[in-house]
């Protein structure tokens, strides 16, 4: 699913909880940063647009994706945090590198949410080409990091009305 395929209307923008109490843990991978980066800006610009103060949004970096999950970990083991982000992008190679590092990021943050209280959301892009990564973060197909954003707010409320 890409943010431009699933624009969300006018009414349900408006639907979006006030984030102003939220607090949030980013995680972000170093690797491939050009792409994480510019998911992590947009994650930052949508938390604070739905009302998100800055000093609740807390971020740190990993040196890659499989690392997102012990950041994760650490964020909610040692910081009060309502949801964890995650931001990698793993793109294709010509090894089965690609394979294990998608498929053990993606088991640790699902073992993550199925453990756990605080949501943590998955922002990892697995990519056969930076092209396609690149259309993902910022280009014709949207930037998964809004999405992301709005992925997190919903999530908390939803824990906050559960």
């Amino acid at each position: 699913m890409s943010t431009a395929d699933h624009l969300l209307n006018d009414q349900q923008m408006n639907e979006i909880p006030n984030a102003e109490e939220m607090i949030f843990g980013i995680v972000v991978s170093e690797w491939n940063y050009a792409i994480t980066g510019s998911m992590l800006r947009a994650c930052i610009d949508t938390l604070k647009a739905h009302g998100a103060k800055e000093k609740h949004i807390h971020v740190k970096h990993v040196p890659g994706s499989f690392e997102l999950i012990f950041g994760a970990n650490q964020f909610i083991q040692q910081e009060e945090v309502d949801a964890v982000i995650c931001f990698g992008s793993v793109v294709r190679g010509g090894t089965p590198h690609f394979d294990y590092v998608c498929q053990g990021t993606t088991q640790g943050i699902a073992a993550l949410n199925t453990t756990g209280n605080i949501p943590v959301i998955f922002g990892v892009l697995t990519t056969d080409t930076m092209e396609q990564a690149e259309e993902r973060a910022g280009g014709a197909l949207g930037n998964k990091g809004e999405e992301c954003a709005l992925t997190a707010i919903k999530m908390v409320n939803l824990v906050w009305n559960f």
